[in-house]
């Protein structure tokens, strides 16, 4: 049984933007509908009254939403959303105009600076008039290599009015990893900044632009964008040019905005890339709009003036989720740097400097924080701190209990999980529901979320695959290069027909909320029993001697064994007493099947740009099998750790 840890108080309830959505449907449709429950499934059982009234509460600027809200909705893929309507994406967010700030930025301690929606306004003009003369269009791509600063959204804005596809990748990314990623979609402009700081040192982007520029011929335009020099030397990188050299012959003017269908690409989004060639994942303007106005006004109760963070680069799609909150005329407040800067204390500093209402991290912050004994109830007011949100990875029990014991004990936790897939959450938070010890709060609105058992059928106290059985508007397009869609196809249709399938093996508790256990290509099969990789991470991360861990399956004698990498904290030792009590723990915890066969040191764990550790491929150096795709690691040195380990061998 789980335990509550929160309760939103009344009044918090009162002016919830889900209270006044649930009064609006009742009166326009006589629906039975009175909490979040009754909502959402009023909201699968009537999608098109529900994403009608989405569009018409976030007040969307367009033309539409048109007579028809869906045709063929049981199609999936295959579904079309609002097919009368025209709309632009960068007109939406840009809604509002005036002195209020837009976005603050912090780049780590060395960069403060804040910027009004006014002045937002006046940079994406320029920008867009600088993007037309340099040939884009429509349907052309625009590529940022990017820290998570301003520029990047004005790009990103400017690319969009005019109709253009935004893609981005953070400056951290090799050569390769660059190449792999906008190669394949063949950029007309390339944006850079020329170099980040990281850990209080700068690190220079130019010196490997050159073979960047070389790598993708389609590029008419590289921007230089100034952030640790004022006017670095580009002479070593073809076409390029400083941003204010690019903008210099353009005076800011209103904003033109070119109206597309409701299905137009807008984002193109990659797959972390770690077994292979990253998917080249396309989103539209209609749907990535409707679907984070939804998530930002209801799931988040995000209002105007708002001040809204998410630690991100712009190589995460939570980059792109940020953003929109834009469209909710709220102030976009971004970091760029190392999170644990200033003795982990920057991002709570940032809090309580800018008056934060909505702080978004990783559940592997969460954790690290937790281990470094950091206690910012104490050290910091947080006075303004409505809702922290957790997603990259499962926010384990405990994580819960560090939230409201050591940060804020009265403020909504929501942990939410989606993906780059849908560029937004399956499930997440409901800021006028109960939070509960260990559980995601809710299924998304409008979203037909299911458990299916072995056998495909719904369950519901029982782990299974996480699947959406109604098609939604955020579905992508398609992927890129994939002419007759057998690669999307493949993706997430092919195991139940006509039903997304997202590879998180998951559980529905008592209470409609979520619990995941990890990703379903990753569990543990030992004698045949399916094993979530979360449930013996909960149990290993409670040691204060080891930081983090990484469990596989290993194929051993005709079964599977699992075998769990620990890092241990400075100066530990991995004893036979430490070992024993690991697996005591997770005896004592989970079965007898979750106890590692072998529990191993290790220096280093590998893990995506974004901070997921990669169990697969970890899974692929033990068995001989080579990573096709190192590049898409923020550390691929530490995978030769894995590599002919001596206690693997018996």
């Amino acid at each position: 049984m789980s335990t509550l840890l929160w309760q939103p108080a009344p009044e918090r309830i009162a002016a919830a933007n889900l209270t006044a959505f649930i009064r609006s449907v009742t009166e326009r449709y006589g629906a039975s509908v009175h909490d979040y429950p009754s909502l959402w499934r009023w909201s699968v059982a009537a999608p098109d009254k529900f994403w009608a009234t989405v569009w018409d509460w976030g007040k969307i600027i367009g033309d539409g939403p048109g007579a028809v809200v869906v045709d063929d909705i049981r199609k999936m893929p295959g579904a079309q959303w609002f097919p009368e309507a025209r709309l632009n994406f960068a007109e939406n967010l840009l809604r509002r105009n005036d002195d209020h700030d837009a976005i603050v930025f912090w780049g780590e301690d060395k960069v403060k600076r804040p910027l009004s929606f006014a002045e937002l306004h006046a940079l994406v003009s320029r920008l867009q008039q600088a993007l037309r003369d340099a040939g884009v269009g429509v349907g052309d791509r625009i590529a940022g290599y990017m820290p998570n600063m301003p520029e990047s959204v004005a790009f990103m804005l400017a690319a969009s009015s005019i109709g253009a596809i935004w893609s981005s990748a953070s400056p951290d990314f090799g050569i390769q990893g660059v190449l792999d990623r906008f190669g394949q979609i063949e950029p007309k402009v390339l944006v850079s900044a020329d170099a980040y700081w990281y850990s209080g040192k700068s690190h220079s982007c130019l010196d490997k632009l050159p073979a960047i520029v070389a790598g993708m011929p389609s590029l008419n335009k590289v921007v230089i964008v100034p952030y640790v020099a004022e006017r670095a030397d580009i002479s070593a990188v073809p076409k390029a040019v400083h941003l204010a050299d690019f903008v210099a012959p353009f005076a800011a003017k209103p904003v033109e905005y070119t109206r597309l269908p409701f299905a137009a690409p807008l984002y193109i989004m990659f797959s972390s890339g770690t077994t292979g060639a990253p998917k080249c994942i396309v989103h539209s303007v209609g749907g990535a709009l409707i679907q984070h106005l939804k998530e930002h006004l209801l799931h988040c109760d995000a209002k105007r003036d708002d001040r809204v963070f998410y630690f991100t680069t712009c190589g995460w799609m939570m980059w792109n989720w940020l953003v929109s909150a834009l469209a909710a005329e709220a102030t976009l407040l971004l970091y760029d740097g190392n999170p644990s800067a200033l003795g982990g204390n920057i991002l709570f500093d940032f809090a309580d400097a800018e008056g934060m209402t909505f702080f978004g991290t990783s559940a592997k912050w969460i954790d690290a924080i937790a281990k470094m004994g950091l206690e910012p109830a104490k050290t910091h007011k947080l006075t303004s701190l409505r809702t922290l949100a957790s997603t990259g990875s499962v926010l384990a029990p405990e994580g819960f209990d560090y939230v409201y014991g050591k940060i804020r004990g009265d403020m909504q936790l929501a942990s939410i999980s989606g993906g780059t897939d849908i560029i937004s959450c399956f499930m997440l938070g409901n800021p006028i529901g109960p939070v509960w010890r260990g559980e995601i709060q809710a299924r998304g609105l409008g979203m037909k979320v299911q458990v299916f058992d072995d056998e495909g059928k719904p369950v519901q106290g029982q782990k299974g695959e996480l699947v959406c059985t109604q098609a939604f508007p955020v579905m992508p397009i398609g992927f890129w290069n994939d002419p007759d869609g057998s690669k999307y196809h493949n993706a997430y249709f092919a195991k139940y027909p006509n039903i997304w399938c997202h590879g998180d093996w998951v559980e529905l508790t008592e209470h409609d909320g979520i619990v995941v256990y990890g990703r379903s290509d990753a569990t543990l099969n030992p004698g045949g029993v399916r094993i979530g990789t979360a449930e013996i991470y909960r149990q290993v991360e409670q040691f204060d001697e080891v930081m983090e861990s990484l469990v596989i399956g290993q194929d051993w004698q005709g079964d599977v064994r699992v075998v769990l990498f620990v890092r241990l904290r400075d100066g530990i030792k991995l004893t036979p007493a430490l070992t024993d009590a690991i697996k005591k723990k997770i005896r004592d915890n989970t079965t007898p099947r979750h106890v590692p066969a072998k529990v191993i040191p290790v220096a280093d764990i590998p893990r995506t740009k974004s901070g997921k550790i990669v169990e697969l491929a970890v899974r692929d150096v033990v068995h001989g099998r080579p990573v096709k795709n190192k590049e898409a690691l923020a550390n691929p040195e530490a995978l030769d750790l894995y590599a002919g380990v001596d206690e693997l061998q018996g």
